[in-house]
């Protein structure tokens, strides 16, 4: 039985909840002509609250054409999702609107399964992530290039991943849809002749079409340290069909996934910038989890990742907005240099940590967590070295912090109403049935980071709608299996953030942003 001071402690809370609601009820109907138009978030300024419509959360799909390659895998499920290279004194509460959702299929046979399988995907993602136990181009005020391109939920190309869109080639330029991807280095598309592709939606890329692609050569700096360093094994040389000789590159990810081919330069097209002389993947063999995109861009921190390649150019800075909504008619932005942000807050930066022993990745140090806005104790709160990562769907935490957010989470949800419990999903354990729910209130979580930085997780980046009659939405959140693994903040948590990474003054910055632009 609770202690009378904890029960005290407990009401102290709610009443405090109840109060920051109706505060923000009296904020939102006070600004009612521009409230909640679309379907967006309506934040009242100086409060962590809002009102959320649940189009944010859907999983929105179109049907679209496949094009097989010359060995072409069935998009099967298991084939489905993401890859990894192997190598507040005040409540913070959201109401969460529970109409028309939709699963990712519509097929009511299949979309159980289907998620299934992608968050199986996801998982064994993060478990490769751990080292083994023991628009055009712009000019800014600074007088820096800036370039930007939108950014979409890859949903509709089967991956719980975002996308962008690459121009490649001169001449005969073609787009081509990849993979956004901060863990990873190398950038690479499924090219001709291609001796073992998965089905993409593009056209595969053609060499041929290009008047300035070229094969690196076997004896070039990218073909031996520079790709040791971005895949974990330096280029192999071959002679071809013409008898030249032409640098390999073999790249594997720790799901299984995998790509094989030349490495080669070419003209890349980004935002409207032209970058001439860009060493990428031409892909001839390649495997697994990248659903019906035509490859991956590689934003991780070597010299052959795309933000270093364009660091003369864009100053080692990029940055992203990923949207709450999987509609294609709503886009976030990429942007390469100190672009013009949407953010409504300041950027607060964090530092950017390094690891030798993971050197394409992207650390920071949380120093404190909150739920709701009650701080939280654990033993693996204060983490040093949590992994932000574009790829990974799902946030991973330490044993002792999830069981606190949970525990936390539980008692302010369950608090609103006598939700039922539902069944857990896959690696998400805390599910609610909410059949008959228009609306929830939703306790928000929130990373206290070193320097002072404090982010505050969206409410659509809380929850994660299963069934499509609400009968089981889980908290989107989950346990690594041991305590001293490494932390990961993954996407679903950073939609609705301008998250910054400049890897010139070593810092990463996180802003609040509408990432909804269309």
């Amino acid at each position: 039985m609770a202690s009378d001071s904890s029960t005290r402690g407990r009401a102290h809370r709610l009443l405090s909840a109840l109060a920051a609601l109706l505060a923000v009820a009296g904020s939102v109907t006070a600004t009612s002509g521009n409230g909640a138009r679309g379907g967006r978030s309506v934040v009242a300024v100086g409060e962590k609250t809002a009102v959320l419509s649940l189009r944010e959360l859907r999983w929105v799909t179109a049907a679209r054409k496949i094009r097989p390659g010359r060995y072409e895998q069935p998009m099967q499920a298991q084939n489905l999702g993401e890859r990894r290279e192997a190598d507040v004194s005040r409540k913070a509460t959201t109401l969460l609107e529970l109409k028309h959702h939709s699963t990712i299929l519509n097929q009511p046979a299949g979309g159980e399964l289907y998620l299934t399988r992608l968050l199986a995907a996801d998982e064994a993602r993060a478990a490769s992530l751990q080292l083994p136990r023991a628009a055009g181009a712009a000019v800014t005020e600074s007088g820096q290039a800036a370039a930007e391109v939108p950014l979409t939920s890859g949903i509709r190309f089967q991956t719980l991943n975002y996308v962008t869109t690459i121009a490649l080639g001169a001449g005969a330029v073609a787009n081509f849809t990849v993979i956004v991807d901060t863990g990873s280095d190398l950038t690479w598309v499924q090219c001709k002749p291609c001796h073992a592709c998965y089905s993409q939606q593009d056209p595969l890329f053609d060499p041929a079409g290009s008047t300035t692609y070229a094969a690196v050569p076997c004896n070039a700096s990218a073909c031996a340290a520079s790709l040791k360093e971005a895949t974990g094994a330096p280029g192999t040389c071959a002679r071809s069909g013409s008898g030249s000789e032409r640098c390999y590159y073999a790249l594997g990810y720790g799901d299984g996934s995998s790509s094989r081919g030349v490495l080669a330069t070419d003209t890349l097209g980004l935002g409207g910038a032209s970058l001439e002389g860009f060493v990428f993947g031409c892909g001839l063999s390649n495997r697994g989890l990248f659903g019906g995109t035509a490859g991956l861009m590689g934003l991780g921190r070597t010299e052959l990742s795309l933000v270093s390649q364009t660091a003369s150019r864009f100053g080692g800075v990029f940055s992203y907005c990923l949207p709450a909504t999987t509609s294609g008619d709503s886009t976030g932005s990429l942007s390469l240099g100190r672009g013009a942000y949407r953010n409504t807050t300041s950027v607060a930066y964090t530092r950017m940590i390094s690891d030798p022993a993971q050197p394409p990745f992207y650390f920071m140090n949380v120093t404190g967590t909150t739920v709701g806005g009650a701080s939280l104790t654990a033993s693996g709160l204060g983490a040093r070295n949590v992994l932000i990562d574009s790829g990974t769907v799902i946030t991973r935490l330490a044993p002792s912090v999830y069981r606190a957010i949970r525990a936390e989470f539980t008692l302010q949800f369950s608090a609103e109403a006598p939700y039922p419990a539902a069944p857990g999903f896959s690696i998400l354990d805390t599910c609610y049935n909410l059949t008959g729910h228009d609306e929830v209130k939703v306790p928000l979580l929130t990373l206290q980071l070193e320097g002072g930085a404090d982010v505050t997780v969206d409410a659509a980046g809380m929850l994660f709608m299963v069934r499509k009659d609400g009968s089981q939405v889980c908290l989107a959140m989950a346990s690594l299996p041991y305590e001293d693994q490494t932390p990961i903040v993954g996407n679903y948590q950073q939609k609705n953030k301008r998250v910054v990474y400049d890897t010139v003054e070593s810092r990463i910055g996180f802003a609040d942003e509408d990432c909804t632009y269309m």
